[in-house]
């Protein structure tokens, strides 16, 4: 690590100009070749996925995409009027012209009179398309909605609902821009100079920069969700400012103990910079760790997560060196520079907050301990009434053409018209038909069912058919009782229709499909809780050499992370404080946010406790005495962490700004987490239990010892490290 930092050191320019390059170039090229990103929420052995391969492999046409074309009208206008029918049907024949499109059912065809409301002043068209939305470019659906949304006008409104539709909204990931002028402030409050303020801000940024548009490109091999930019852009704007003022921190500290600025840049990657490379391993194992689940949309948003904190990480190791050696010691306030002129002794002095806080725990260990568990359990009690699902578009962005299909569609037929189930059943005679007039029938007499659409065949050589009834739920999408209905159809009424006429019924649609991925994650996020702790407790075992810290950064790890969906369920599932972030209606947690937050809460925690246990561990090595190790490590890092927290805090928080529900949740999870993970368990939990376990922390058997390789993060040489920045943490804020 030292050759690494004395040559970025040294070779500052040529660093400088390799990332400026980059950038440029990667952005040169992201521009030239576009992106193509796609949500693909195909499952293996699903019961929605089987209806689709059936549909695909008999009747390629009919198993794409299928959106609807919602109108209303206004000023006692209806839809049947001649000048709005005349308006609507041209429309729709632009629409049937357009590539792709292999149906269009109009409200006007005889047969389609059960797509205008009763009051005349609603009416949805359905149109068909040969290919799933994920498997169109986002040009496309917007193409697709704008020619739909030239129908609108003189009273007559028209909106697109759909996966095409939701790929057309162009997505507000939210106050990026203040996020990152909110973590300026922070960095200028702690540090007190616009270069420190700047060099964290700088390396995140151009490395996020290159970052994303390596990740657009790779859009092209690797199927990555639309929302993966996004993502990449919440997540390393957090991490990479951490990471740098992790390093910038310990530089800082470096020159106010009396260093010269080559020395104190090379010391400070030789320790915090260990930390980081450390932290931004165990980042990316966690994200990776999603690969275990064996699902595609996830690898996408695995893979597209850890390139952004490898960039941000290699930055921080390389880019930062060389920025500050162009800036020297102008990274210290003006008065501390001063003060270093006026004498040669070392900045520093024993009084200071966190000194008087790491005292204070070493006194009360277990009251400390204690209060910091009840606080953790009380934010996660929620936690335990999470449901997981997925929420439909009545929580897009109002003025969105998805949301304004919803509210008319909820309000010309009801809620369940936005989400109708498709019943795909393969015939082997037209006889079987008799079945399947039985089967909707008994359907339709379902209380949770709303309107059962007459059966459609289609004709597959050989002889046999394939039969499709939609179905609309009386209840919306995301709504339970639609979850509940989808599994009384599967358990109890199909196989009670169909009994002894030997007829493979499925219950497919996208509505299926959402409520079959939220099963299938459920299922398997025991297996990749258990991948993920385990391998960070192997690695976190072979770096420290002990089995109790890195058992209690797991249990410490998945506390946090139980806060912060008890968090997410209290705002988004139960309304409180719905008003505060956003959230104008209550519905479920994506199913997908409990794998993709569990990965990168893991990993962001463990920054906290690397860095924490990290400086713990450095100062056990020198004197051998736990106590006063964990007092100087918790003094010598408390206004690091709590400082990298709050701008984490802010830059995450600056996303619940976004008009998009995920990322609202993303925002307050994240921001959540890590707030309780800084502020109460990196410096009351850990360091009241270390004290209270004593030279235990360090336990490592003999035997294990010979067996697991050696890796060595800590400094190369600790004589070369001050043997008292305690007190240059607590003076140098």
């Amino acid at each position: 690590m030292r050759s690494l930092a004395a040559w970025s050191y040294s070779h500052r320019r040529i660093v400088l100009g390799l990332w400026l390059l980059a950038l440029i170039g990667a952005n040169l090229l992201t521009r030239a070749a576009g992106t193509a990103y796609s949500s693909d929420f195909n499952l293996p052995d699903t019961e929605s996925t089987r209806a689709l391969q059936l549909l695909r492999s008999v009747a390629p046409k009919e198993s794409g995409d299928s959106e609807q074309i919602v109108f209303g009208t206004e000023g006692g206008k209806k839809i049947t009027d001649t000048a709005v029918s005349q308006q609507i049907q041209v429309m729709l024949a632009k629409v049937s012209q357009l590539p792709h499109v292999s149906s269009v059912g109009s409200p006007y065809e005889p047969e389609g009179m059960a797509q205008r409301s009763k009051d005349g002043t609603v009416a949805f068209a359905t149109v068909n398309l040969d290919r799933q939305a994920q498997d169109l470019s986002v040009a496309y659906a917007t193409d697709f909605v704008n020619t739909a949304r030239s129908g609108g006008g003189d009273g007559v409104v028209v909106a697109v609902s759909g996966q095409l539709a939701q790929q057309a909204n162009h997505p507000d990931i939210g106050g990026v821009g203040l996020g990152v002028l909110a973590a300026g402030i922070v960095l200028f409050l702690v540090f007190g100079s616009l270069f420190a303020m700047a060099m964290p801000l700088a390396s995140a940024l151009i490395s996020l920069g290159t970052a994303t548009s390596v990740i657009g490109l790779l859009s092209h091999v690797i199927k990555m969700p639309d929302f993966s930019s996004e993502l990449v852009l919440l997540i390393g704007l957090g991490v990479g400012v951490d990471y740098a003022l992790f390093i910038l921190s310990r530089h800082r500290q470096g020159l106010l103990a009396g260093r010269d600025i080559g020395s104190s840049v090379i010391t400070a990657l030789d320790t915090s910079g260990r930390a980081v490379l450390f932290a931004g391993a165990v980042v990316c194992i966690a994200m990776l760790g999603m690969f275990a689940l064996g699902l595609v949309f996830l690898n996408g948003l695995a893979i597209a997560a850890s390139i952004g904190v490898l960039f941000t990480m290699l930055a921080a190791l390389t880019l930062l060196p060389a920025m500050l050696g162009f800036v020297g010691d102008k990274i210290l306030s003006r008065s501390q520079r001063k003060k270093l002129e006026a004498t040669a002794a070392p900045a520093g002095g024993r009084d200071g907050f966190w000194i008087r806080w790491a005292t204070m725990v070493e006194r009360r260990p277990a009251a400390y301990g204690l209060a910091a568990f009840l606080i953790i359990v009380t934010l996660a009690v929620p936690f335990f009434k999470l449901r997981l699902g997925s929420s439909d578009e009545g929580n897009d962005p109002k003025g969105s053409t998805t949301r304004t299909a919803y509210d008319l569609l909820a309000k010309g037929f009801g809620p369940g018209f936005n989400g109708p189930l498709v019943i795909t059943a393969e015939l082997g005679s037209s006889s079987q038909m008799a079945t399947i007039t039985k089967l909707s029938a008994a359907i339709s007499s379902e209380p949770g069912v709303a309107v059962v659409a007459p059966a459609t065949t289609i004709p597959v050589p050989g002889g046999k058919e394939i039969a499709l009834i939609q179905i609309y739920p009386a209840s919306a999408p995301q709504d339970a009782a639609t979850t509940d209905l989808i599994h009384h159809l599967r358990d109890q009424v199909i196989p009670k229709a169909t009994a002894g006429s030997g007829i493979k019924v499925y219950v497919g649609g996208i509505t299926a499909i959402f409520a079959d991925f939220a099963s299938v994650l459920t299922s398997k996020l025991p297996i990749f809780i258990g991948t993920v702790v385990l391998l960070s407790f192997l690695l976190l075992s072979i770096v420290l050499r002990s089995l109790v810290v890195p058992l209690k950064a797991a249990v410490m790890n998945l506390l946090s992370i139980a806060a912060a969906f008890g968090v997410l369920t209290a705002v988004f599932q139960w309304g409180w404080l719905g008003g505060l972030f956003g959230v104008n209606r209550t519905g479920p947690v994506e199913a997908f946010l409990p794998v993709m937050l569990f990965a990168i809460l893991f990993g962001l925690s463990m920054d906290y406790e690397v860095f924490l246990v990290m400086r713990i561990h450095e100062e056990w090595l020198r004197g051998g005495d736990n106590k006063e190790a964990v007092k100087r490590g918790l003094a010598a890092t408390g206004r690091t962490i709590t400082a990298a927290a709050v701008i984490m805090v802010v830059v995450f928080g600056s996303f619940i700004l976004g008009g998009q529900r995920i990322i609202k949740e993303f925002g307050l999870g994240l921001a959540a987490a890590i707030l309780v993970d800084a502020v109460i368990i990196r410096t009351a939990l850990v360091p009241s239990l270390m004290l209270l376990m004593g030279r235990a922390n360090w336990w490592f058997p003999k035997w294990l010892d010979r067996i697991l390789p050696h890796v060595h993060v800590d400094p190369e040489d600790l004589s070369e490290i001050d043997e008292d920045q305690t007190p240059v943490a607590a003076a140098t804020g």
